[in-house]
Order: C-alpha cells, then structure tokens, then sequence
C-alpha cells in the first residue's frame, strides 16, 4: 500500500509554476527523503499534502484517502512539521502541547500522559514553565517535533526537522525517527542537507524547478565510479605492478581504475604487494543531486556583458 500518492500535482502562483506536474509514490514503511536546492517546490509539495494549500491541478491521496477533500479523517493520523514549528508564544511547552493535544481531538484523561512522553521522546522531559519565547531555536524545533508526535502517527512528514540542532540532537532526531520506523511508521524528510537524508533515509525523491527529477532507492544511486582505493605498506610496488592504472597516490594510499576490485586484490598480492584496506568507490547522494539539479533560488549571478546588453535590447529586464 502506498502512504502517499500524487498524480500531475501543480500548483500555479500567478505566472510562477511552483510545482509542475509531480507523480510521487511513498510505500508504507518508507524512509523517504525529499532532496532539492531552495526553491525547489519541496515545501509547496508538502504543504499540497497535508491540504494546506490547493493544488492548481492534479490530485493526492494520502493514507488512501483523497486530499483536502478527507482532510478531518486523515489529518489525525498524520504528524507533520512545516515550516517551523508554531506555538503561542506566551505559554510554555507544555501547555502548548496540551492545547495541540485537545485542538487535534485527543481525550482529555490521558493528555497529560500523552503530552510528557513526546516531551520526553525530543530531550524536553525537564523543561519548566519559560514561556515559549524564551526558547531558543533548537528547542523550538525540538517542540515541533514533540507535537507531530502526540497521536503516534501513522506517516511523519516533517519539513526541515533538525533546523536549529546542534550536532548532536541532530543524531538523536535520526535515532528517534529510525525508531519510528522500526514501528512502522511512514517518515517523509524535506531536507536540502544531503548528508541527513543519506543517514536516514533508504529511498529519496530529488526537485528541481519545481519537479521531480529523481525517485529511487538510495542505495540504486550510489554506482561505482570504476575507482578503487588500494591502501598498502609498499605503494611503490603497488604503482610498478599497475602501471597506467594509478590515478594518483597519497602516502599509502593509492587511486587506481579498475572495474573489479576483487580482481585487482588478487593481482596485487599474487605480485607480493601486501594490501591493508581495499575500497570500492561509490557516487555520492551529492554527486547525483548536483548532476539533476539546477542553481539555488536564492543565488543571483551578475550577467555577463553580452547577455546583459541582449536583454536590454529586447526589453526584458537586466
């Protein structure tokens, strides 16, 4: 069963096509990251999912249903962050939860319940009446997180989620969802920091320009690069032996072609080199994003000369 299923999904914003045309299949259980530079259409998509904003065309079902139109039947079942948390800013942490807790329809008698275990699941258990305000950004996410939580969701789509983290909530947000998942939770990641996604996530959808470029399995994009690192004690023996094959050498680390490593193993040490560590060498999820992949948004080039004077020529602007 899919979680999440979209069809031709665009939305138009006067002339602006911030989304254009996505089909996206999210399976139950996934892992799924969502990839693409800023401007990319990744928050607009989210926020079409949720029924936050009406798409201009094409359709979504989400947890089987269609979207917005069962919005009040899917929504509980949903937990979601989107562009930063929101809060009422003069109450404390939990007593914003508690009010999330009885906006979403939670029963009364095990709210407080409810709302101390999320509080604990993000590292916030001993957090005190501070209003919310005085909160610095980490726990505001943080408290974000605590809120998609409080009904033990069926999908977490979260936006940005470790916006705000220090390096080492960020490892135990990846801990956290990895244990969501593990229950079988569906954990849908908006994210334009690569190394999150290829963390946690095993499958990735890549935007670019407000489409989907790219749906795969994580571990289907990593291909080998035709590299092997040959780490020896005698790396001149190991150059001699290969000859053309070294691409470069560093101490005793030495870059060699070859499309099978098991095979160069075996001629290095027929050839009485001694090899310590051999590794084949994989793309990385930031080689493919950046092959697919456009400038950021909110990157503005001067033009060049001649471009510049062309478009004054014709009337658009410089």
């Amino acid at each position: 069963m899919s979680v999440i299923e979209t069809e031709g999904l665009t939305k138009r914003f006067g002339h602006v096509v911030a989304v254009d045309g996505v089909s996206l299949d999210v399976p139950t259980g996934a892992r799924f990251g969502l990839l693409g530079p800023n401007g990319s259409g990744k928050t607009t998509l989210v926020r079409m999912l949720l029924g936050l904003v009406h798409p201009t065309a094409g359709r979504v079902r989400l947890l089987g249903r269609p979207m917005p139109r069962a919005a009040r039947q899917v929504l509980p079942r949903v937990g979601a962050l989107v562009e930063g948390p929101a809060a009422w800013p003069q109450q404390s942490g939990r007593a914003n939860l508690r009010l999330m807790d009885a906006a979403g329809g939670g029963g009364r008698r095990d709210r407080a319940d409810r709302v101390e275990q999320a509080l604990e699941r993000v590292g916030l258990g001993g957090i005190d009446a501070r209003p919310v305000r005085a909160y610095s950004l980490g726990m505001r996410q943080r408290l974000g997180i605590a809120a998609a939580l409080l009904r033990k969701p069926e999908l977490l789509l979260l936006d940005e989620p470790t916006n705000g983290l220090d390096p080492r909530g960020i490892g135990e947000m990846r801990t956290l969802l990895r244990h969501f998942a593990a229950e079988g939770t569906t954990v849908v990641l908006s994210s334009h920091l690569l190394g999150e996604v290829e963390a946690l996530c095993t499958q990735v959808g890549v935007m670019s320009a407000g489409r989907l470029v790219l749906s795969a399995d994580l571990e289907s994009l990593r291909t080998p690069t035709g590299l092997v690192e040959v780490r020896t004690p005698d790396p001149a023996a190991a150059v001699g032996v290969l000859n053309g094959q070294v691409v470069h050498r560093t101490g005793d680390l030495v870059t060699v072609r070859a499309d099978d490593p098991a095979a160069l193993n075996a001629r290095l040490v027929a050839a009485g080199v001694a090899v310590r560590e051999l590794t084949a060498l994989r793309r990385t999820l930031e080689q493919v994003v950046v092959e697919l992949t456009g400038p950021s948004a909110d990157r503005i080039d001067r033009p060049e000369e001649g471009q510049a004077r062309t478009e004054h020529a014709d009337g658009s602007r410089p």
